[in-house]
């Protein structure tokens, strides 16, 4: 059976608001009022936090950036305008009932993205995201209920990634981060043509029934 999806352009929005919006479409997929929902998004500089998050990865407090505990799992992370976020309201009882699967086709929907661009993207054994060679593109955190999501994955275009530099990004002090931009020396496409072929790779990869 072929599913289909309300996909929603939210453009520059508030975190918080955004976060509100997200646990209302999780509320009413739950009770089966909505179908499945695919939100993108770009915010204003915050620092989210994961349910075991140690504020401890905060190297530096910034005036001008939120800091913010979530519902969601993972550890730190920074969200900014240049940055695509997805958040998923999907019923998995229409696809899998688990949740590692669910993270690595979020984890595919991304290499598929980064692939037309010709940036060799992997994952990382033992670790969540999307990596290209030792840094990390694209984080991972999310939130289920009666196995229905929320929150997603936020991919790197082109955002200011000095901001990184006041956290330990999902705690680990290992590795760093990039984004489109700085592999591809700023010719990084616009987030118009990233949310286009985003859309289209997710409506292809959640297209149908995986049980």
């Amino acid at each position: 059976m072929v599913l289909s999806h309300n996909i929603l352009d939210l453009g520059l929005s508030d975190y918080n608001e955004t976060w509100k919006l997200q646990k209302q479409l999780q509320s009413k997929r739950i009770l089966g009022e909505i179908k499945d929902h695919f939100l993108l998004v770009e915010h204003p500089p915050v620092f989210t936090l994961g349910k075991n998050a140690s504020k401890e990865h905060i190297i530096s407090n910034l005036d001008d950036v939120s800091i913010i505990q979530t519902d969601r799992g993972g550890n730190i992370t920074f969200h900014g305008p240049g940055q695509l976020v997805g958040y998923p309201i999907l019923d998995l009882n229409h696809y899998k009932r688990s949740i590692t699967w669910y993270m690595r086709e979020l984890e595919q929907l991304i290499i598929d993205v980064l692939f037309e661009y010709d940036i060799d993207a992997n994952r990382k054994k033992g670790l969540t995201g999307i990596w290209v060679k030792n840094k990390k593109i694209a984080a991972l955190g999310v939130r289920i209920s009666k196995w229905v999501t929320m929150h997603g994955f936020s991919l790197n275009i082109n955002p200011d990634l000095n901001y990184y530099e006041y956290i330990i990004p999902c705690g680990i002090k290992e590795y760093g981060v990039t984004s489109m931009a700085k592999i591809m020396d700023s010719e990084a496409p616009s987030m118009d043509e990233i949310k286009t072929k985003m859309k289209k790779r997710f409506t292809k990869n959640f297209s149908s029934y995986k049980n």
